[in-house]
């Protein structure tokens, strides 16, 4: 065993001093004692071993040092030694030299440096927090060399005590007030000064900021909000009060939150209910004052119950009827209008809708044993339906009642009896007439009782006044092509004003087919206090130039109807073209900026806006066809979010806020026009490539007004002198390059609508498709299942659309239409998603009375939507600076 052991040492000896083939350890480093900012060496020296790589150890990393040195003691005998000039603290520790040799590591003794110095510390003072003449202890050490080190305490600018030995630990009988304290270290070499400390009393926290609505739904809410000062104590708890305003305030349990995070879901919320929210938070000395009230309202839902104690009045004219309304809390939305369903023989009959909670509908006779029920219905749906009521003329109803009383055979025998005598009595009855027109007729697929519509008494009956272009004066050629495309009045039911002008308007209108089928449309119609009849022409053109239009990026005619009005020789025009989903592209732009609720428009869809355009406009021009009037106002957004070019005429009529006028003649959009147009007013395909180029400026500014600070007046003079448009903030360059050279004085200097279209793409095939947004852009679907927006202007049914959701475009809504509340008439907006939600027949909208308003007042079909914001339509608009421009 001896001798096994002292093999083992002499082994160790061997890799440490030698490996085993002549390489030695001839020299080592030595411990060291330092006074701080000296210089230290350290040596070593190894032999047999060529060209060694010997490597410097400090604490087992290695040291990387430009100091090191090599010297040839002898053939394979080499010394290193490694310096430190100025010695500090850091540098104290254990040192060593090793090298390799064949795969093996050999290492010299070890030495230690050891500086002396000021003390340095180990632990400082930290911060302390603690209540009012509370008493607690500070500590604080430090370490030579050399030794001893005494530590010396400084409270509030004054020496507490004498010396003490380090560590040390200072007990403080307790402050009233904040207090800066530090301590001090001396050895022999001099003192060492800590770190300043804050000795802090507690306080009630700051009320909690930034209290908002993360998501929300018809019945929950999560809310989110930041601590405010924390009063130099932890917060846990949170306590959130939440009241719900509903003619009175109703006080709902507080609750407590853990925190952190500071998020909490509020659930078991009403639909469509008012709602005030706020937090305070609570530490060790107590709770916050309370944050400002947050208020919301939670969206829509569909009505809860089924409408109450529904009874008729039945006469051979007319059928009386009546139900309770809901209450607030049952109908859980804002209420769009009831849907009557009824079966007659087991068959189901067409759907109603009633405005109010009672109706009267002609032609009461046919109701005879139908079975009727009701349901009431908000934007988001249909709530469940009443229990069926039996329609049974007054005798036959206490028929009805006594039969109660009979059961098996007799029940049957005294059904079949009634029903026996109700088809003899309709049989009698088959041809009477009415002064409503006939009530019966013979079977056929049409039905035969008439209710009241948007414009007529029937809807089988054809006006027989109809309106068509041989009423007009117009020339044969005009008329000829638009004999093909001319749409029967009666098929149109107009609703809400889009737009308006002097000159006419834009209105949502609903378009029945021949098969029956409905389509949303946009009617331009002019104003009916106009009688000339070069204005109806000057309209009918522009429809006859669209008629041709077959591009995706060009609005395309649908048809043109006449409206025939009473005691007028002259019928109005109305030019039927494809509904535009989100309007115009420069509301689009604005609102993105200046709405209530802004959002993101990342630069591929910029570019994609102005590809759009330089498209349609490329086909129009190959149609040689000048558009003149071409600015991101006259450039609509389908359901797909593709640009659209539109208004080739009337356009400057409706909308005249960038127009000027000379007399009665049209007014000119001066900021777009290029600088030829306004000098010799010559239009050419390049003077609607410089129209272009603003348009281009308008989407990189997102809707801004062109030459801001510059009058109209003044833009002639302005631009003869060479100015340009600026660079927009955060344009590229190359973006920038292209819309100016759509600017240059010599129009034929002027990149084609082609070469344009060519750049574009190019340029928009460089944004990658997949780069993530910085912030996601938020569409609010307000049309469909997910109900309206808050009047608050929160918004419901919220959806994330990236770049990635490119291909879904169709189902973008947008974030500013809002419906009006003082629209009495207005009350439901066909072809909506809240209308879509409800179903039903929208011809035979009737009121309580089945009645038509006044002229021009029709009581149904019509739809309502707030105004989009006259602060934002005012900043695009400089009607006060008109000036006279030779036309």
């Amino acid at each position: 065993m001896t001798l096994l052991l002292w093999i083992v040492v002499v082994s160790l000896r061997t890799l440490t001093g030698s490996c085993g083939s002549g390489v030695l350890f001839t020299k080592h480093p030595s411990n060291q004692t330092v006074s701080q900012g000296n210089e230290v060496r350290l040596g070593c020296a190894v032999e047999g071993v060529t060209e060694p790589d010997i490597t410097w150890m400090k604490d087992g990393e290695k040291l990387y040092s430009t100091d090191q040195v090599f010297l040839t003691l002898g053939e394979q005998h080499w010394e290193t030694s490694h310096s430190v000039k100025s010695v500090q603290q850091q540098d104290a520790g254990q040192y060593w030299c090793e090298v390799e040799f064949h795969g093996l590591t050999f290492s010299s003794e070890r030495a230690w440096i050891t500086v002396e110095g000021v003390p340095h510390f180990i632990q400082e003072p930290q911060d302390v927090a603690t209540f009012p003449s509370a008493s607690f202890n500070l500590s604080c050490a430090a370490v030579g060399p050399p030794e001893p080190v005494d530590v010396l305490w400084w409270l509030g600018g004054v020496k507490e005590g004498g010396p003490q030995p380090s560590p040390s630990v200072l007990h403080v009988p307790g402050v009233n007030s904040s207090i800066k304290f530090y301590c001090e270290a001396k050895n022999a070499r001099g003192i060492s000064v800590s770190r300043t400390g804050t000795v802090h009393i507690k306080v009630l926290p700051a009320a909690p900021v930034g209290l908002q609505v993360l998501r929300i739904t018809d019945r929950n809410v999560t809310l989110s909000w930041s601590p405010g000062f924390m009063g130099h104590s932890e917060i846990s708890i949170c306590v959130i009060q939440v009241m719900r305003i509903s003619g009175r305030k109703w006080n709902l349990p507080q609750q407590e939150v853990q925190v952190p995070p500071y998020i909490h879901t509020l659930t078991g919320l009403r639909s469509y209910s008012n709602y005030s929210t706020r937090v305070s938070c609570v530490n060790e000395v107590g709770p916050s004052p309370f944050s400002p009230w947050l208020h919301f309202i939670t969206p829509e839902s569909v009505p809860s119950v089924a409408p109450k104690n529904l009874s008729f009045e039945l006469s051979e004219l007319q059928l009386s009827l009546q139900w309770a309304k809901l209450k607030d809390d049952e109908l859980q939305g804002k209420l769009l209008a009831y849907k009557l369903q009824w079966t007659h023989g087991g068959e189901p009959q067409e759907q109603l809708l009633f405005k109010e909670n009672s109706a009267q509908i002609s032609g009461g006779a046919r109701f005879f044993n139908a079975s009727i029920q009701v349901a009431a219905c908000t934007s988001v749906g249909c709530g469940p339906w009443s229990p069926p009521v039996l329609v049974l003329p007054v005798s036959a109803q206490h028929q009805v009642q006594r039969s109660h009383m009979w059961v098996g055979l007799l029940l049957g025998l005294l059904v079949a009896t009634i029903v026996g005598l109700l088809l003899t009595v309709a049989a009698q009855r088959r041809e009477k007439e009415t002064k409503f027109g006939s009530a019966f007729k013979s079977p056929g697929p049409e039905s035969s009782v008439f209710f009241t519509a948007a414009r007529s008494f029937s809807r089988n009956v054809a006006d027989l006044h109809e309106s068509t272009l041989d009423s007009l004066c117009i020339s044969s050629e005009l008329k000829n092509k638009l004999q093909d495309v001319l749409i029967p009045e009666r098929l149109l039911t107009l609703g809400h004003v889009l737009g308006k002008g002097e000159f006419g308007s834009v209105r949502e209108a609903i378009l029945k087919t021949d098969d029956s089928s409905v389509q949303k449309v946009a009617v331009k119609v002019l104003k009916s206090d106009i009688t000339s009849s070069g204005d109806v022409e000057h309209c009918l053109k522009e429809a006859a130039y669209m008629k041709d239009f077959h591009h995706p990026n060009v609005i395309k005619l649908i048809g043109v109807s006449l409206h025939r009005r009473p005691s007028q020789r002259l019928p109005i025009p109305m030019v039927v073209l494809p509904f535009m989903k989100h309007g115009d592209l420069h509301t689009f732009l604005l609102l993105s900026r200046l709405g209530d609720e802004p959002f993101d428009l990342p630069l591929q869809t910029l570019v994609q806006f102005m590809l759009d355009i330089s498209r349609g406009m490329e086909y129009l021009s190959s149609k040689n066809i000048i558009h003149r009037d071409l600015a991101a106002r006259n450039c609509m957004l389908n359901e797909n979010m593709s640009v659209c070019v539109a208004d080739f005429g009337l356009s400057k009529k409706i909308y005249s806020g960038d127009y000027y006028r000379q007399g009665s003649v049209s007014k000119l959009p001066v900021k777009w026009i290029a600088l030829e147009s306004l000098a010799d007013n010559v239009y050419t395909t390049q003077s609607d490539v410089w129209a272009f180029g603003v348009t281009m400026w308008e989407i990189m500014t997102r809707g801004q007004t062109p030459y801001p600070g510059v009058e109209n007046s003044e833009i002639y003079e302005f631009l003869i002198k060479g100015e340009r448009l600026k660079k927009p903030a955060d344009c590229r360059e190359d973006i920038y390059e292209i819309m100016h050279r759509c600017w240059s004085p010599v129009p034929k200097c002027r990149p084609s609508f082609q070469q344009l279209v060519c750049q574009l793409e190019t340029l928009h095939v460089t944004l990658s498709p997949s780069a993530p947004l910085k912030e996601p852009l938020l569409y609010v679907n307000l049309e469909g299942d997910n109900g309206e927006p808050d009047r608050e202007g929160g918004a419901v049914g919220a959806r994330i659309l990236g770049p990635e959701a490119t291909a879904e475009a169709s189902s973008w809504s947008v974030p500013w239409q809002r419906w009006a509340e003082n629209e009495e008439k207005d009350w439901l907006m066909v072809g909506s998603g809240a209308a879509l939600a409800i179903g039903g027949d929208y011809r035979y909208i009737v009121g309580p009375c089945g009645a038509i308003g006044a002229e021009g007042e029709e009581v149904g079909l019509v739809g309502r939507r707030e105004d989009l914001g006259n602060r934002v339509f005012d900043e695009s608009r400089d009607e006060e600076d008109d000036i006279v421009i030779e036309v």
